[in-house]
């Protein structure tokens, strides 16, 4: 057999070997690759760019690996600290790195500076703690991080920062309290996450406001299950939202979904949150979930409102077709009436009006992928001027209502604060009788004249009970001549009658003295 003399390129020069076929093929990839020629780590097994160095009571990766490798395979070790100098060597072509099963307690910024263009890492089943920030900011090509298997308990929020190509984060089996919201909102969020799975952790509450801007095809991948949530009417409204749109975080594991009551935090009793309404949670606490998550908009007649087809196929090539209620076909660059649909999906309505109202369906359609999906989108138009007629309406019923209401306990305080009481009344009206009564007998006592007095025998002063009485005659009403003035006499002189009757006690009731003036009372004239 000849041999063919060929100059092979190498990065110390070029030099020629004589080779034939395969055997040339493997002298070039033994030249390039190699640290040391044709030599693999004793402690490892090597299978063309796949190195194994599983189960060595390794501390570090070692030094003499195929620079060409493509998959390093360090799991069930004794790797303890990743720091800068772990990886001694640049590893370019490095994409899958696996360390699973070994003692790794924390991870230090710049621990994969050697290897930057990794898009698989398997750090599960390890030591970790906490998350600092930012740790995996050399990875900018990373797809695919695992984290499940830990003890960790806090995540910083730019943990994950410069991780935008990251796709799947696993995270179940650790002792986080709080959900990683930062990995959906604020500025460093990963746009392209389509699967967390944070099962089997410590989460009790969920912010489910905050994620109702979050896009379906990432609401649809995140995994809760497992965790010991609290039972709450709003949880149970999104789940239940997820699991009627089909997302298999929900259906397939609808049996690991429970809660705990909040007068028993330990959780002796875990009740199924999805497999009956124990809550009696209403539909309008649903409906409002529905339309925290954009299934369900308000408008009122003249606005204009536009409506976003939320599908999880909604990548390009993706064609989009909605339905309105009465069946008409509304596709996109054809308007009809006073619809509108955009290439992306979404559906406008310029002018708003109350025959619009009803059930709309989005079917996105991708050729390519053989995929479809319906959203289902309900839009209700109400008039604001008929509302707020009847708003005023309901206002002034109310406000007459109250008014009455506070005009009968005024009227009722004042009876009972100001109308005296009849006991009282009684007494002053007693009261009363008894001062006309002493004043009647004063002015009697002093009417009768002293000389009168003396003059009666001494038998009928004995006998006399002391009350005497006075008759006096009214006065007449005045006379238009006389200016208001009366002249009670015909004389100039002032003469007065006084009749008074003595009344003896019972023994002398026979016996009644009338004593009468001189002079016979006169009327005017």
């Amino acid at each position: 057999m000849s041999l063919n003399r060929r100059r092979i390129p190498t990065r110390l020069g070029v030099f020629k070997v004589n080779c034939k076929g395969l055997t040339c093929l493997l002298v070039f990839t033994v030249s390039i690759c190699g640290s040391t020629p044709g030599m693999c780590p004793t402690a490892c097994i090597c299978a063309s760019d796949i190195i194994s160095c599983t189960n060595k009571n390794l501390s570090r990766v070692p030094g003499n690996l195929y620079k060409c490798m493509k998959r390093l395979d360090l799991s069930y070790n004794k790797i303890g600290l990743l720091e800068p100098e772990w990886v001694p060597v640049l590893f370019e072509k490095l994409n899958t790195l696996i360390v699973d099963h070994n003692s790794i307690s924390s991870i230090i910024t710049g621990s994969f500076s050697t290897t930057p263009n990794l898009k698989y890492l398997d750090l599960s089943s390890n030591s970790l703690k906490t998350l600092g920030s930012p740790v995996f900011q050399e990875l900018k090509a990373l797809e695919v991080l695992l984290l499940y298997n830990n003890q960790i308990t806090q995540i910083d929020s730019l943990a994950f920062g410069g991780l935008y190509n990251l796709q799947k984060l696993y995270l179940s089996y650790n002792l986080l309290s709080n959900f990683p919201l930062d990995l959906y909102v604020g500025k460093h969020k990963l746009t392209d996450l389509a699967l967390l799975d944070v099962s089997f952790n410590r989460i009790r509450l969920m912010p489910i406001q905050r994620l109702s801007s979050v896009p379906a095809k990432q609401l649809s991948g995140i995994y809760l299950h497992g965790n010991p949530f609290y039972c709450d009417c709003l949880l149970y409204s999104m789940l239940i939202f997820w699991y009627q749109r089909q997302f298999s975080s929900v259906v397939d594991f609808k049996n690991e979904y429970s809660c705990l009551l909040q007068s028993d935090p330990k959780g002796h009793n875990k009740l199924p949150l999805l497999l009956d309404n124990f809550l009696n949670c209403s539909e309008s606490t649903v409906n409002s979930s529905f339309q925290a998550f954009g299934f369900i908009h308000d408008a009122q007649v003249g606005d204009r409102l536009i409506v976003h087809c939320d599908s999880r196929i909604s990548d390009v090539g993706t064609h989009f077709v909605w339905v309105s209620p009465d069946n008409r076909l509304l596709e996109p660059d054809r308007e009809t009436n006073n619809f509108k649909v955009f290439p992306n999906g979404s559906l406008e309505i310029t002018d708003a009006q109350l025959e619009n109202s009803g059930l709309y369906s989005c079917i996105a359609i991708n050729k390519k992928r053989l995929l479809n999906e319906t959203i289902e989108v309900r839009i209700n138009v109400s008039n604001f001027t008929m509302n707020r007629s009847h708003a005023h309406e309901a206002f002034n019923t109310a406000f007459t209502t109250l008014a009455a209401c506070v005009a009968s306990i005024i009227l009722v305080l004042l009876y009972l604060y100001l109308t005296p009481c009849p006991c009282q009344c009684k007494a002053k009206k007693k009261k009363r009788k008894l001062n006309q009564g002493s004043a009647h007998s004063s002015i009697l006592n002093s009417a009768v004249p002293q000389e009168l007095n003396s003059t009666m025998p001494a038998d009928e002063k004995k006998a006399s009970t002391g009350k005497r009485v006075a008759f006096l005659e009214p006065v007449h009403e005045p006379k238009h001549s006389q200016n208001g003035k009366v002249k009670l006499f015909p004389n100039d002189s002032i003469i007065t009658e006084s009749i008074l009757k003595t009344t003896r006690t019972k023994s002398d009731s026979d016996s009644v003295n009338s004593v009468f003036s001189d002079t016979p009372f006169m009327p005017p004239t």
